[in-house]
């Protein structure tokens, strides 16, 4: 083949058959993955992107998944609160805030972030906008309005440097999808986290949903909102307000004493219960509402901070991060004024970076119906002790939690549990079987992994080192061959055949597969002769190769 031909092959290789981005949905990538956010103001002395992109590698090596951004517009001067104002006071929805760096700057941050592996959310601002936005000269109808003609807050606030849109123009609805699809085309961020989701009405967020998932189906959608109407509208994950936020959920009845380990466990059978499947939760102790207006997890939640910080990176669903708490940090940041993180080695970088790096590398931690909810283990002292397991096939994580402000010692009851286990932490081994005993410190916890009869941790023993899809045997064939690949991480796998025009003809795997090698028989006994594709996806690996059939 000549070098054009080969050019021109390669091409149709490419348009024929979708290669990266091609996912169905957000679960493709998503299974396994944190949510860590980041305030681009607090996080260095600088405040820019371009600080922001040095700790990129520190990120990485924690083990974050999706880099979630608070909002990166430029911020109102009209009726502005503090010294530089808030993020959610939107000026331009296609702008970048000047004092973070240029739209250039950003979309070479978000390629970074793509070449670490790593992913990125945007938040978007759907209900309100600054008093001096764009819009309110060019389109001043878009807002509501008072008796005498004026703009308003959003309704039943007091956030003064807002105003409120009027989601009954169809000119409006139509600007702002516009606006998100830029992002998505021209930036290629991720998804979105949308601010205030339950202010904007429901229908704009069907219509909006699925106007970007057809641009974009891989594109994660987070509401902060906790109604299960949002799964409906094209959400994907939405805020569990029950476990913490806003000062209330069950974590603060727990610290004061006024639920308990029971409490707790009838809350999470409610979560299962009533968040199944993909239907993803958000746990956190702490974010930029929570750091700044209500106090920091220490503060709240004083020595159980570090426990309940565990118990959100374990027990389900999708874990949040706010910036600097893997640092420790123990100071409400200002949200009108810079207030610079202080950066600090401390222990909880660690522990976060061993349970984000333990559920990428886990089924049973993994997130919706991809991983697999708590089983709670029972106790003789069930009242403060919540332990549970969370298992697939082999793959086993027990976690056991003193929900109380004094030591206790206990018993675990029943044998399902039974057998070998190593401290996620420290290492050591420990041997559970119906009746063992063990003592946790006040608001202390264990969380132990299963481990085979030699030793080795059950999921990683003799996994292979990297992805890789490999030529089919023999060919060309007829009428079968065997297509060969192997997982160096557990996940969902989709292999597919595709004819010479790119149509899926075939698929051979679409399933969850633990790390190793795997093989797969072709039988194409029913097919005319000529070219086929093979695509392998499984997490953000892709590659396709092609195979000749002769009758």
């Amino acid at each position: 083949m000549n070098h054009m031909k080969r050019i021109a092959f390669l091409t149709f290789i490419t348009c024929a058959v979708p290669l990266m981005g091609t996912a169905q949905d957000h679960t493709q990538w998503s299974y396994n993955l944190s949510i860590y956010e980041v305030n681009v103001r607090q996080y260095t002395k600088e405040g820019t992107f371009a600080a922001f992109q040095t700790h990129l590698d520190r990120l990485q090596d924690l083990g974050v998944g999706i880099i979630w951004f608070m909002p990166i517009h430029p911020i109102g001067v009209k009726n502005r609160l503090g010294s530089l104002g808030s993020y959610y006071s939107v000026k331009d929805y296609y702008g970048i805030n000047s004092e973070f760096g240029t739209i250039e700057g950003f979309k070479a941050l978000v390629d970074s972030i793509h070449k670490k592996g790593m992913y990125v959310v945007i938040d978007w601002v759907g209900n309100h906008t600054s008093w001096d936005n764009v819009l309110t000269q060019s389109h001043p109808d878009w807002y509501e309005k008072n008796s005498t003609g004026g703009f308003i807050s959003p309704h039943g606030t007091n956030w003064t440097d807002v105003i409120q849109l009027d989601f009954g123009n169809q000119s409006m609805r139509a600007y702002m999808i516009e606006a998100m699809k830029y992002w998505i085309t021209e930036i290629h961020v991720d998804g979105f986290r949308c601010d205030a989701a339950s202010f904007v009405p429901i229908d704009f967020w069907t219509q909006a949903v699925t106007a970007l998932k057809s641009v974009k189906p891989g594109i994660i959608m987070i509401a902060e909102d906790d109604a299960a109407k949002y799964y409906t509208a094209g959400f994907d994950v939405t805020y569990a307000w029950s476990f913490y936020g806003f000062g209330g959920g069950i974590l603060p009845g727990l610290y004061k004493g006024t639920s308990n380990a029971n409490t707790f466990s009838t809350y999470a059978l409610n979560e299962a219960l009533l968040y199944p499947g993909n239907n993803n939760r958000l746990y956190f102790t702490s974010n930029h509402d929570e750091n700044s207006w209500y106090g920091t997890d220490t503060e709240l939640f004083g020595t159980a901070a570090e426990q309940f910080s565990l118990l959100a990176l374990t027990f389900r669903s999708v874990p949040l991060i706010y910036s600097g708490q893997e640092a420790g940090l123990n100071h409400r940041l200002k949200f009108f004024d810079k207030d610079e993180i202080v950066w600090k080695s401390h222990p909880m970088a660690g522990k976060y970076k061993t349970m984000l790096h333990y559920k990428k590398d886990h089924q049973a931690l993994w997130n919706g119906s991809m991983g697999e909810e708590p089983v709670r283990i029972g106790t003789n002292t069930d009242q403060y002790i919540f332990a549970f397991m969370r298992q697939y096939e082999k793959d086993r994580l027990c976690a056991l939690f003193n929900l109380s402000n004094q030591q206790r010692t206990f018993s675990v009851t029943g044998s399902s549990y039974s057998g070998t286990y190593k401290d996620v932490f420290t290492d050591s081994l420990i041997t559970l079987t119906d009746n063992s005993s063990m003592t946790l410190p006040a608001w202390g916890y264990k969380i132990i992994e299963k481990i085979s009869n030699t030793g080795v941790s059950v999921n990683n023993a003799n996994a292979p080192q990297t992805y890789s899809l490999f030529q089919n045997y023999p060919n060309p064939f007829n009428p079968s061959t065997t297509i060969q690949y192997q997982l160096s991480v557990p996940g969902f796998v989709k292999l597919t055949v595709y004819d010479i025009l790119g149509k899926e003809i075939e698929i051979l795997v679409n399933k969850k597969q633990e790390a190793g090698s795997y093989s797969v028989r072709f039988d194409a006994s029913r097919r005319t002769s000529g070219l086929f594709f093979y695509k392998l996806q499984s997490g953000i690996f892709t590659d396709v190769k092609k195979m000749q059939l002769i009758q």
